[in-house]
């Protein structure tokens, strides 16, 4: 999966700022201005309203176990906000470990490699089949790390399994070597009912009147699920091996929005611990004023950026290009 667009949910089908520095006011009153570039983005506290600098958020979040950043994958404000939040948090308290998405757990030894100066960064981005964007959005934190000898966590399910998943079914995983399964999370398939009515309303699924989705979409679901329950596993394992560390974790923001997803499942396997949700919301061009109040619940804190470019206004260009991504994911079989 390596997407520059929002809808997170296609490749799971297919399988499957610069902040100019303010003082601490309330949002409103201080007329927090709109992004101008997108580079920029706007941080505010969901329940007060606070505007923040990634360096005051770091300053609150600095006794937190979970930090979780979702984001929209390729957008520059979302990656400028997490670079500076992860060197701030790092200021403060400096055993951190960088978790991603955007590299798979089978892959973990080539990343590994990387940070130990084995491999070149080419050689890893080959190796680890890193996201196309990967030098654009995720070169600095992973640098960041590598300069620091921080661990960097490769959170994500296999691709290939999720991709088999979505295609096949659950049963699929009763097919794949041990040695394979035993990296994945023992309940791979925890579920929260939230989550799967936003899921239904994201993917505009059509569903009966007692809410089942049709089998093809509920194994799409699954693949969803098996992505979630993995990296909350993979966050807990990496807190068990590195104990103290903070955990700073990248995830497409329907993986975190709303305390769903990840961050659910993360709490229902680990009470305890203390997880913050920054999420990222679009600021309209035609809105003067910050979209506060339908996005509160959308996590602890939030970041306003600048919507993405459209990336067709010819229906039929996007057609052909989403059947070309879509056949592109379908190469290799599930037998």
């Amino acid at each position: 999966m390596k997407p520059l667009m929002p809808a997170l949910l296609l490749a799971t089908l297919a399988a499957l700022n610069g902040c100019t520095a303010m003082p601490s006011s309330k949002a409103q009153e201080a007329k927090l201005p709109a992004p101008q570039t997108q580079y920029d983005f706007r941080l505010v506290q969901s329940e007060t309203d606070t505007a923040l600098t990634p360096e005051e958020l770091a300053r609150q979040l600095v006794n937190t176990d979970v930090v979780v950043v979702g984001e929209y994958h390729g957008h520059h404000g979302a990656h400028l906000l997490q670079s500076r939040l992860q060197t701030a948090l790092y200021r403060l308290r400096p055993e951190q470990l960088l978790s991603m998405e955007q590299f798979n757990l089978d892959h973990q030894d080539d990343l590994n490699r990387y940070l130990q100066g084995e491999t070149g960064e080419t050689e890893m981005i080959e190796d680890s089949g890193a996201w196309d964007n990967y030098r654009a959005s995720y070169r600095p934190l992973v640098e960041f790390a590598r300069q620091q000898n921080l661990p960097v966590i490769a959170a994500n399910a296999p691709a290939d399994v999720v991709r088999c998943v979505g295609r096949k079914g659950p049963e699929y995983l009763d097919r794949i070597p041990d040695t394979l399964k035993q990296t994945l999370p023992s309940d791979p398939f925890m579920d929260t009912p939230a989550y799967r009515e936003k899921f239904v309303a994201a993917i505009g699924a059509s569903h009966r009147a007692d809410d089942t989705m049709s089998e093809r979409m509920e194994n799409t679901y699954k693949a969803q699920l098996l992505r979630d329950n993995t990296m909350a596993a993979r966050i807990l394992q990496a807190r068990a091996e590195y104990p103290g560390h903070q955990v700073f974790h990248l995830t497409g923001t329907f993986h975190s929005e709303e305390g769903l997803g990840t961050v659910a499942l993360l709490k229902q396997r680990a009470p305890e611990l203390s997880v913050a949700v920054i999420s990222p919301v679009f600021w309209p061009s035609d809105v003067k004023e910050p979209p506060l109040d339908r996005n509160r619940a959308k996590g602890d804190f939030i970041y306003f950026i600048q919507p993405l470019p459209d990336e067709f206004q010819d229906a039929e260009r996007e057609r052909k290009a989403m059947q070309a991504r879509f056949s592109r994911s379908t190469d290799k079989t599930c037998d």
